[in-house]
């Protein structure tokens, strides 16, 4: 009751749920993530996710036998989704519109168990507040490669941390995926992190 099936080529959520003690089988979806101005960027993430997990369970078919859980993280300057940037100029031109300010990082959730039992779906959202971040700070940063693959174009565990002056709400919701939330909801249907003590441990 500890295995599960990931929808998502992401390396950061596939280590966070190993670190909590689960099986990770990973799956990638084929979802193409198309941009959709007529959504909030917290309905988008929340479609975008939605779409990732039916891409996985569709190609699954008969070998759906698990709990399969997508995720889609947003970002979200004043109403605007932030996605991955597509080269260096767009990735310095986000970090720049979020220096000195704060903005939202929503993140959402599905998850579907396979007893054909109603599929759990949940967002939540972070608050994050930038530095004044200089130009040559910036370059350095777009420079090293890491904003190319992360919404917003920056990793909060990685190098990106220095740009950070707070944030307000789960710290995990920027990384990409809301482990408490999750943790909570696996357990509710009877799935449980594996235990590492001895079974005749008292």
């Amino acid at each position: 009751m500890n295995r599960i099936y990931l929808a998502s080529a992401s390396p950061r959520r596939l280590e966070l749920l190993q670190s909590l003690g689960l099986h990770v089988e990973v799956i990638p979806s084929e979802y193409g993530e198309p941009d959709n101005p007529a959504l909030t960027p917290r309905e988008l993430a929340q479609r975008h996710a939605r779409e990732k997990l039916r891409d996985v369970i569709a190609r699954l078919g008969t070998n759906f036998n698990r709990p399969t859980l997508a995720a889609d993280t947003v970002v979200d300057r004043d109403g605007s989704a932030l996605n991955k940037p597509r080269d260096a100029d767009e990735a310095c031109a986000m970090l720049a519109s979020l220096s000195g300010r704060e903005h939202l990082v929503h993140t959402a959730v599905a998850i579907a168990f396979p007893d054909d039992e109603p599929t759990v779906e949940f967002c939540e959202t972070t608050r994050v507040r930038f530095h004044e971040i200089g130009r040559d700070e910036i370059a350095e940063y777009v420079a090293s490669g890491e904003p190319f693959d992360k919404a917003g174009g920056y990793g909060i565990q990685g190098r990106a941390a220095a740009l950070v002056d707070g944030i307000v709400g789960d710290f995990y919701t920027v990384m990409g995926l809301p482990l408490g939330r999750v943790v909570r909801t696996l357990r509710a249907r009877g799935y449980r992190p594996e235990s590492t003590k001895p079974a005749n441990a008292h």
